[in-house]
């Protein structure tokens, strides 16, 4: 099983599990975020699934480009529509509390 099977496989159950095997393992994540790493671990903490996408469409001639930004927007969708979906149940928690 190759490393990029493994990160796939990470991918289905975390997305910072990937990110963080592919940190370790590869030299992907590192080239696709330029040493940039203060965007890569807001990236982590804020948004996961977007960071994957960005490291899995990268190329080092052209960046992100073509359907590769759709990928990320979709990851974007999927990691605030994450967010959304805490602050409202959170709501709803402290809204039954407060009987």
């Amino acid at each position: 099983m190759g490393c990029g099977c493994l990160i796939l496989l990470a991918s289905t159950v975390s997305p910072r599990l990937a990110l963080f095997l592919g940190w370790i393992f590869t030299s992907r994540i590192p080239a696709a975020y330029d040493g940039n790493w203060l965007v890569a671990i807001l990236g982590f903490f804020l948004l996961p699934w977007t960071a994957l996408a960005w490291a899995a469409v990268w190329t080092p001639q052209q960046g992100v480009s073509g359907f590769g930004w759709f990928i990320v927007a979709l990851a974007f969708f999927v990691d605030m529509s994450t967010h959304v979906g805490a602050a409202q149940t959170e709501r709803n928690r402290n809204a039954g509390s407060a009987f």
